[in-house]
């Protein structure tokens, strides 16, 4: 079936969302009309959601009873991001277990010495520029183990010829629901082509975050109804008889900007002298032919609220840098303060919001993490770990090995999943 046509039958059934917290789902027997015979137990699966942007504290803030819920049962932490904190490079550090700049995704935007003339930017599928790192999908397919994607950075692109089992091609206009009702429709299946690790995101409050800031009721709003399409994800399992051990993460956090604060790189170096790849809460520059004394000579004196580093000396804190897709200077602004190149078109000023790709230890950086299901026991609040750390949990949870070359390992969960 076309991923089209399969949105289109997802947007037949829109219905009201569930708002209010639902138990945790339960093996349920379900019996034909005068017959005693039960369905057979399901055995659990897990499934992995990104909610883009979401920083812990928005747990606070009286919208996320499903959230709250499943940390309670399970356990829950500010998770630090990786460096860029950006949406591309993180979303893939979650499922390899590696760094950015050692999966290869070093920012949303990127260019590579090995294909001159071409621009890695979030709509880029060619597989050069992911094959880098396996994603977790992949391993559990190699190992047997059935996996679906309904969305995820870089899920839609073969690996070495192989994808999930069942994918979904991003759309930014299809809704909450219909997300959802895919998981539970592939979840429907015969244990036979039924998957076993699945993978869920969402985008709103991301979205919502930079429009609006992170503080503001529109945020909220709509971290309620992503809370409210979880609630419904778990109740419909519930009426499956379906467990799921359930690991909920965040890519970045969220900073507030302001027009007010906005650095101007044209009046830091010579134009002429410089071009951006990318910029915004950090910016990876590139000097010109001819130009590298000058630019060097004016990233060496930074104006206040903004750090600049040739690419050989960038703080190893940051763990960036070696990657050939690195490019040759990094600058990176004081948390709440703007890069760009040059003055922005008249019709189109910055008017501020919400931004990331700041330092990681930045409380305002800090991800989300939930972890609650059958495997899981009742832990608490963990201490703040690396994102790294989560594709060895998710190996754990499906009982693949554990990797001999990542960056991270299950360690900071340990005291919490149950033996393998």
């Amino acid at each position: 079936m076309s991923s089209r046509l399969f949105a289109a039958l997802l947007a037949a059934g829109l219905q009201a969302c569930v708002t209010q917290p639902v138990a945790a789902p339960t093996t349920v027997s379900a019996t034909a009309p005068g017959s005693a015979t039960a369905v057979e137990p399901r055995q659990p699966v897990t499934i992995l959601i990104s909610i883009d942007g979401f920083r812990p504290d928005y747990l606070t803030r009286g919208a996320t009873p499903n959230l709250n819920a499943l940390a309670a049962a399970g356990i829950s932490a500010s998770m630090r991001p990786s460096f860029p904190s950006v949406t591309f490079p993180n979303h893939w550090t979650v499922v390899t277990g590696l760094r950015p700049d050692r999966n290869g995704i070093v920012g949303n935007r990127m260019e590579d010495p090995a294909h001159p003339g071409m621009t890695f930017t979030m709509q880029s599928e060619e597989p050069f520029w992911w094959n880098t790192a396996e994603p977790v999908w992949i391993t559990a397919e190699k190992a047997g183990i059935r996996t679906a994607t309904m969305f995820w950075p870089g899920a839609n692109v073969a690996f070495d010829g192989r994808r999930p089992s069942d994918w979904q091609q991003y759309g930014h206009e299809v809704s909450n629901r219909q997300r959802v009702d895919a998981i539970i429709d592939w979840l429907r299946r015969p244990a036979d082509t039924r998957p076993r690790f699945l993978t869920l995101y969402f985008d709103a409050v991301d979205s919502a975050g930079h429009e609006f800031g992170p503080a503001s009721p529109r945020r909220t709003a709509v971290v309620g109804e992503v809370d409210a399409a979880i609630g419904r994800l778990r109740s419909e399992l519930a009426g499956l008889g379906q467990p799921a051990n359930f690991v909920v993460t965040a890519d970045h956090g969220m900073a507030p900007t302001s027009p007010d604060r906005v650095i101007r790189f044209d009046q830091i170096a010579p134009v002429g002298s410089f071009r951006f790849v990318t910029g915004g809460a950090y910016a990876g520059i590139e000097p010109l032919p001819g130009q590298e004394a000058a630019l060097a000579a004016a990233i060496a004196r930074p104006p206040p609220h903004m750090q600049c580093w040739a690419k050989e000396a960038i703080p190893a804190a940051l763990h960036y840098g070696k990657n050939p897709r690195v490019p040759r200077y990094l600058c990176l602004a004081e948390t709440g303060w703007w890069l760009t190149d040059k003055a922005p078109p008249a019709d189109r000023p910055f008017k501020g919001g919400g931004a990331h790709g700041y330092d990681p230890t930045a409380p305002e950086m800090a991800a989300l993490f939930i972890a609650s299901g059958p495997a899981i026991r009742t832990g608490g609040t963990l201490p703040r770990f690396d994102n790294v750390d989560v594709a060895p949990m998710l190996r754990n949870l499906l009982k693949l090995p554990a990797g001999t070359d990542l960056d991270g390992d299950d360690q900071p969960f340990r005291g919490a999943l149950a033996p393998r």
